[in-house]
């Protein structure tokens, strides 16, 4: 039993066992009375060595706390990131709550500047006009400012002892030899005054105006308690002041706006703290010319005043005052930053390696060695960390390798589409009596919807819609075959029959051609007409396409179907119509991608749909139509992705 306390003795360290030998002694020392110097000794070592055991259990317990990885980041992050952050905010503080201040000063020196300006400029302007024009003068100088500077008093004094007052019952007398000209603010008999004094030795112009609580509040309105007081005197400090501000005088009055701002303003946020700033001003004494008291202009108010008046904004931030304390928070900013980074690097230092291997993994990844992989060691959160990297490069690899097939692929969609786009027909402008419309738009990024109009000569123009089977490119490319089929087509009828077309002709011949150079399960729904503009007559094939319209006085009249789809059989045949047009016939050929689209009820547009809203529009202008058409049926949908290629082809009757 011994032994195994002595054990347990001997595993204690030195702080907790010096610890225990001082709590003994103190014990002792109360017990048998020792002298006081030896008590408080021992209470000043137990005290000492407790602290130290404190600290040595703080610190067994941040070990502790910081043994995952993940504790260790964020510990060090707190240190190396938050603290800084935090600094840098407070630094921002104590500028804004300096800036506040200088703006606070600046706008009242200005203002100042700008009474004691025209106070300046008045009395020069009476000292400059001829004796005779003087009284006339000051009476009207004094009418002009009596409201901006109640109580103001004016006297012009000559040479000969001549005098002129404003107002008459002044006793406004001329001050001691000794005084320059000069103007700003004068204390006259203890009291602050603004004052202009100018002229000559022919004569003495005085302009002085009291300082009273409303002249000094005017100055910046909403800013706070404006205050002009000694140096080193508080603001409302209970004590008989040397200098102070002269009393309200008759006809001043005192409004709500300035009576508010005489307070502080209330705070805008917890950071919003009170602001005393100003400027200094040397005062001269009236009755000791060359004598001068340091006088104190500023403001007392909250950050956020001065910012509000400038800016017209309000700030929750602000920090200590003076210069000094700017000084010192900058100090301590820089100190907290070193002890912030020497622990954050302490506690960073046992991941530095394994760091430094995903580094240099991560380094040849970004060189483009997808192949690099870690050296995996152990079996800790660390060696996870790397196989998991390890899985991640080579599925990165693949993806790369994918994501190049798929840009390529995305290229070659980017050139289809502008090769398709270049194969869709210029604009035509009217050919006699007809003018052509046409839209086209594409489900995804090529069409398998064709359609295409030529002129044939001055008098005739072949119009032609198609729908291929399918989408995408393999619908693209059929279209291609089948303009260039077409178009081969045409050209090689015009020559051989003498310039006389057949539309049932010229479709047969497309549809053999069709059914040679393709897949058998490739073909196309088409319809192709012929406009003779001489005789307003209208010839056309419909190859199993949607049946287009023919929207006259308020009807909608089909076009019947003269044959089944081109490129699927050889043995197809096919008829041609005519029909006559008249003025303000509208003709409507569309693709199957304007009357099937579903709705999220899986009920499709419709024929009846496109037919109401034809006639509805019948009577507006082709291209208008266009957009109506396709607006509605986006709008039937709900989708923002078509369905199905959308095309069509108007061609209006003039």
């Amino acid at each position: 039993m011994v032994s195994g306390w002595l054990h347990q003795v001997r595993a204690l360290g030195w702080v907790e066992r010096l610890l225990a030998v001082f709590l003994l002694l103190t014990l002792c020392a109360y017990v048998f009375t020792w002298s006081a110097s030896t008590q408080l000794f021992l209470q000043i070592m137990t005290f000492v060595f407790g602290l130290a055991f404190c600290w040595k259990l703080g610190l067994r317990f941040v070990r502790q706390a910081i043994w995952r990885l993940r504790n260790r980041l964020i510990v060090a992050y707190l240190f190396i990131a938050l603290v800084p952050v935090l600094l840098l905010a407070l630094l921002t503080a104590a500028s804004v709550w300096m800036i506040s201040g200088q703006i606070a000063a600046y706008l009242l020196n200005v203002e100042m500047d700008r009474r004691v300006a025209s106070l300046r400029q008045t009395a020069g302007s009476l000292a400059r006009v001829p004796p005779q024009q003087r009284a006339e003068a000051v009476r009207r100088a004094g009418f002009v400012f009596r409201d901006r500077f109640p109580g103001l008093e004016i006297l012009v004094h000559d040479s000969d002892s001549r005098e002129v007052r404003y107002p008459e019952s002044s006793a406004l007398s001329v001050p001691p030899k000794g005084h320059t000209e000069t103007a700003g603010v004068v204390i006259r008999e203890k009291i602050f005054y603004l004052w202009a004094h100018a002229g000559g030795p022919e004569s003495e112009v005085v302009v002085l105006a009291p300082i009273t609580r409303t002249l000094l509040q005017g100055l910046v309105p909403r800013m706070g308690r404006i205050v002009l007081q000694p140096i080193g005197v508080q603001p409302g400090e209970a004590r008989e002041l040397d200098f102070h501000l002269h009393p309200p005088v008759p006809g001043e009055v005192l409004d709500a706006a300035t009576a508010a701002s005489t307070f502080v303003p209330q705070p805008v946020g917890l950071l919003d703290l009170p602001l005393k700033w100003g400027v200094r001003l040397a005062v001269p004494l009236w009755e000791q010319p060359g004598e001068v008291k340091t006088i104190f202009l500023g403001a007392v108010t909250r950050i956020s005043g001065p910012l509000n008046i400038v800016f017209g904004i309000d700030t929750n931030s602000g920090l200590p005052s003076m210069v000094g304390a700017f000084t010192l928070v900058v100090l301590l900013f820089f100190s907290v930053e070193i002890v912030s980074a020497w622990v954050g690097i302490s506690l960073s230092r046992t991941i530095t390696s394994a760091v430094h291997d995903l580094y240099e993994a991560t380094v040849r990844i970004r060189q483009g060695d997808l192949t690099h992989r870690i050296q995996v060691n152990g079996n800790d959160q660390l060696a996870e960390l790397g196989t998991s990297f390890n899985i991640m490069s080579g599925n990165l690899e693949r993806l790369l390798a994918g994501e190049k097939e798929r840009q390529r692929m995305q290229a070659e969609l980017e050139i289809a589409r502008e090769v398709q786009a270049q194969l869709h027909p210029k604009l035509l402008p009217a050919l006699g009596g007809l003018s052509v419309t046409s839209i086209c738009n594409a489900a995804r990024m090529v069409s398998g919807d064709y359609y295409d109009y030529q002129a044939l000569g001055e008098h005739r123009l072949a119009l032609c819609l198609g729908d291929v089977a399918g989408k995408g490119i393999s619908a693209a490319l059929l279209m291609a075959t089948l303009q260039s089929a077409m178009r081969s087509q045409l050209r090689q009828c015009m020559e051989t029959t003498n310039h006389e077309l057949s539309t049932a002709r010229l479709v047969s011949n497309l549809n053999q051609q069709l059914y040679a150079s393709t897949a058998p399960e490739k073909y196309a729904t088409f319809f192709f007409s012929l406009y003779d503009d001489q005789t307003a007559t209208l010839a056309y094939t419909n190859a199993g396409h949607l049946s287009p319209f023919l929207v006259r006085g308020g009807q909608a009249i089909p076009l019947e179907s003269t044959g089944m789809v081109v490129g699927a059989f050889p043995f197809a045949k096919y008829g041609e119509c005519n029909i006559q047009l008249q003025s303000g016939d509208l003709l409507v050929c569309y693709t199957d991608g304007i009357t099937e689209p579903e709705n999220p009820y899986g009920e499709d547009y419709g024929e009846q749909r496109l037919i109401e809203l034809l006639i509805q529009n019948a009577d507006k202008d082709a291209a208008e139509i266009a957009d109506l058409v396709v607006a509605d049926v986006t709008r039937w949908t709900g989708a923002s992705e078509l369905q199905d290629d959308m095309t069509l082809l108007l061609a209006r009757k003039l």
